[in-house]
């Protein structure tokens, strides 16, 4: 199966601090307020979910959302999370570190399309 979405040694590593301060945890991409669309990450269960989000997969233990529009949008594309420095202007766990989380993008080739890991809505589940 072709995962939807991607993370970087380097960002596992925050990943890491942030769960050993906060517990487990949950990422969501944002949709354009505050710091542009960026990934945030938050305690799990701190965001609500609804039916108008999309769990596109998990990243080293997090399950990573983003809305339904927006993955009508992103669909095409494997997302890979990886960090850098500089704040962001975001409720994202990592900003107090002088760090933020960045998305890098690249269209699926056709034979993984064909393999696509399939999508959960929020409201499915459990």
């Amino acid at each position: 199966m072709t995962e939807r979405v991607l993370v970087t040694d380097r960002a596992t590593k925050i990943i890491d601090q942030l769960r050993e301060r906060h517990g487990e945890l949950m990422f969501h991409q944002s949709g354009g307020c505050c710091d542009g669309s960026s990934p945030m990450c938050f305690p799990k269960g701190e965001l609500m979910l609804n039916e108008t989000d999309v769990k596109l997969g998990t990243i080293h233990g997090c399950h990573f959302y983003m809305s339904k529009d927006q993955f009508e949008y992103w669909k095409h594309t494997q997302l890979t999370v990886d960090i850098t420095t500089g704040r962001g202007s975001s409720f994202s766990l990592e900003i107090p570190l002088g760090l933020r989380f960045v998305i890098k993008s690249r269209l699926f080739t056709d034979e993984e399309r064909e393999h696509l890991e399939p999508v959960e809505y929020a409201s499915e589940e459990a």
